[in-house]
């Protein structure tokens, strides 16, 4: 996938990363669209999937960074449990609900913070570094950057 940062995020913070600054609290307040027809193939998807996991609608097979049925199908979901829209489209509204559950832990040597995203089901650990780029395991343990326009993630 290639894409210019503004289009890779969607219409929301036009950056190619999932993206935080200062407090936690809002870091996911404008991120891009990730569904079967925007940013489908990303590492920012296998984020969102994750998400899912912690929240026990997504099996951990299916973090893959590809949003197919299956995932539209959890996120649907998710958006019912959290009380967001149900569309099967992890936009603005859903990007801020699952925003509220995300918590600062820790600043490390290398001016990351650690973080966490407080699941349902499982706790996420997560880092955000010094540009505000979140940072993330994936489904076979590697570290990832969580960014819109290209998928590393497996």
């Amino acid at each position: 996938m290639s894409a210019t940062p503004a289009s890779a995020s969607g219409s929301y913070s036009g950056l190619a990363y999932v993206y935080g600054g200062g407090v936690f609290a809002d870091d996911w307040d404008n991120e891009g669209i990730v569904d079967t027809t925007h940013n489908k193939q990303s590492n920012a998807t296998c984020l969102w999937q994750k998400i899912l996991w912690a929240d026990g609608e997504l099996a951990a097979s299916g973090i893959d960074g590809d949003f197919g049925s299956n995932t539209a199908a959890a996120t649907a979901r998710w958006q019912t449990k959290f009380q967001v829209p149900s569309d099967g489209s992890a936009g603005e509204k859903t990007w801020t609900a699952a925003g509220n559950w995300l918590r600062n832990s820790d600043y490390l040597p290398s001016g990351n913070t650690v973080a966490y995203y407080i699941g349902t089901s499982y706790t996420i650990s997560l880092s955000r570094d010094s540009d505000g780029y979140y940072h993330f395991t994936d489904g076979d343990g590697s570290g990832r950057i969580a960014g819109y326009n290209y998928r590393t993630c497996s």
